[in-house]
C-alpha cells in the first residue's frame, strides 16, 4: 500500500522532473534560435573567422561547465553566447549550401528534428540503464574523430559517406543518453549543461545530414 506521503512524494518528483524537462527544452530551443541568427549574421564571414569563432565557442563551452556552479544565470549566459558563436562560426558552410543547393538546408533540418525527435523520446521513454551504452558511443566518437582526421591524409573510398552514417549511429545513442539524463536529474541547475549537451547532439546531426543530402545532389 502506497501512503499519503509517498504518494506526494512522487507526485512532487514528478513535476520536478517535467519542471526541468521544460526548463531544458526551453533553453535548447533559445540556443538553437541564436545559431540560426549567427548563421544569418555570419553569412559573409571567411573560413579563417569561422575557425577563430569555432575557438571562441570551445572557450564558452569550458567556462559553462565552470560557471553552473557558481551561477546559473552567467552559465546560461554563456550557453546563449555559444550559440550564437556557433552559428557565426559554422556560417561560411551553411552559406555555401545556401547558394549551391539550398534544399539541402531544409532537408537536413527537417531530418535532424524528426531524428532527435525518434531518439530522444527513445531515451527518456525507456526503463532501461543505458549509460554504459553511453560510453561505449563516447569512445566510438574519439575514434570516428580519428578517422576524420585521417581522411584528411589518406583518401578511402566513400571516406565522407562512411564518416556521415557513423556519425548518425552514434549520435543516435549520445542523443538517448542525454534524455535519459534529462529524466532522472533532479538538479535544476544542471540545466544550461544538458541544454548544451542537447544542442551539441542537434548540431553535429544536422551537420551529417547536410553531408548526405549534399553527395546525394
Amino acid at each position: 500500500m502506497i501512503s499519503g506521503d509517498t504518494a506526494l512524494q512522487r507526485a512532487s518528483g514528478g513535476d520536478d522532473t517535467r519542471t526541468l524537462f521544460a526548463q531544458t527544452m526551453g533553453l535548447v530551443a533559445v540556443t538553437t534560435g541564436l545559431f540560426a541568427l549567427g548563421a544569418y549574421l555570419g553569412r559573409n564571414v571567411s573560413g579563417g573567422w569561422g575557425l577563430a569563432f569555432f575557438v571562441v565557442a570551445f572557450v564558452c563551452l569550458i567556462a559553462m561547465s565552470f560557471a553552473v556552479k557558481q551561477s546559473e544565470q552567467l552559465a546560461v549566459g554563456l550557453l546563449f553566447t555559444f550559440g550564437l558563436v556557433v552559428g557565426l562560426a559554422t556560417a561560411p558552410t551553411i552559406a555555401y549550401y545556401a547558394d549551391t543547393n539550398p534544399a539541402t538546408i531544409w532537408r537536413a533540418g527537417g531530418a535532424t528534428a524528426l531524428f532527435v525527435a525518434a531518439f530522444g523520446a527513445a531515451g527518456y521513454a525507456t526503463r532501461r540503464d543505458i549509460s554504459a551504452l553511453a560510453r561505449v558511443f563516447f569512445w566510438a566518437l574519439i575514434g570516428l574523430i580519428v578517422y576524420g582526421i585521417v581522411e584528411i591524409f589518406v583518401q578511402i573510398p566513400h571516406g565522407s559517406l562512411i564518416y556521415a552514417l557513423l556519425g548518425l549511429v552514434i549520435f543516435a545513442g549520445l542523443t538517448m543518453s542525454d534524455f535519459q539524463r534529462l529524466r532522472l536529474a533532479k538538479d535544476e541547475t544542471s540545466a544550461p549543461l544538458m541544454a548544451a549537451s542537447i544542442f551539441l547532439d542537434i548540431l553535429n546531426v544536422f551537420q551529417f545530414f547536410l553531408s548526405l543530402f549534399n553527395r546525394q545532389n
